[in-house]
């Protein structure tokens, strides 16, 4: 579609334009479209407004760049235009939940906003079938954030580290559709067996033993790892659900990986039965 090929060359200009200031008329010329229909079409094709697609890219570049140069942080923020240390921090922990020290400090993946690409290659990844038995978990309860924004405050407080009484452990996320209150409710820990240190503020839940349909995440790097496991959760949820021979069944769905393993790859388990 036009539009497509119009928004592309906008992105275009915003890329190479990020680290100075951009105007958003500048941003309209460069796709030949009214600043007002730019606007409209770039929030119909992204679902983010073209200020809000600038600032998430500013901060995804900059946790890039904190993650992989040793600068100060402040002189990286300084290179994109964000020059008050209290702002900066303030639009880091707003986007990522931590503050950029402590982001620094634990180098966990970050949930980053790549550049918009309208040439996004088919997504499939195969399951197998496994059956597990039960087995119990001590978790944190994910209090009103979204799971990335959960996972990235327990990497930063290092909360697998007092669960595990400073043992490197497998850590689980969990999800579980609570229809009552049209929620989903989210939890982060580990297994019982390893949860010797520190368990105040936690709880445990039991995972019920049965069949699973196990997904493995493509191999990612630590920019795209995040990006890469919700890539897979879309694949599964729209894809492979509807394609497969089988349906959900009723229960704990949970991903784990250890973060400390740097292998950017996690597991997904989903309760299956067949239709």
């Amino acid at each position: 579609m036009d539009y497509i090929e119009h928004i592309a060359k906008a992105v275009e200009f915003i890329e190479q334009n990020l680290a100075d200031e951009i105007d958003l008329a500048a941003c309209a010329r460069a796709c030949g479209y009214s600043q007002y229909h730019f606007l409209r079409v770039f929030k119909e094709v992204s679902g983010l407004t073209p200020a809000e697609y600038i600032r998430r890219r500013r901060l995804s570049e900059i946790a890039k760049r904190i993650y992989q140069d040793n600068e100060y942080v402040s002189e990286i923020a300084f290179a994109y235009g964000l020059n008050s240390r209290e702002h900066f921090s303030r639009a880091f922990k707003a986007e990522f939940g931590i503050l950029p020290s402590e982001y620094k400090s634990a180098q966990n993946s970050l949930n980053l906003c790549e550049p918009l690409s309208f040439n996004t290659e088919p997504f499939r990844v195969l399951p197998e079938n496994v059956t597990i038995q039960d087995f119990s978990l001590t978790v944190y309860k994910c209090l009103g954030d979204d799971p990335p924004i959960c996972w990235n405050k327990y990497n930063a407080k290092r909360l697998s580290l007092r669960l595990s009484g400073g043992k490197i452990c497998e850590d689980f996320g969990v999800s579980s559709r609570n229809n009552p209150e049209n929620r989903l409710d989210y939890f982060i820990g580990i297994r019982t067996e390893d949860a010797v240190g520190d368990v105040s503020g936690t709880q445990e839940i039991t995972i019920a033993g049965g069949v699973y349909a196990l997904f493995r995440t493509p191999i990612a790097t630590h920019a795209n790892f995040v990006n890469t496991i919700h890539r897979t959760w879309e694949y599964i949820n729209a894809v492979w659900l509807r394609e497969s021979g089988y349906k959900r069944r009723d229960g704990y769905e949970f991903e784990s990986y250890t973060e400390q393993s740097r292998a950017f790859s996690e597991k997904i388990f989903i309760p299956i039965d067949e239709k």
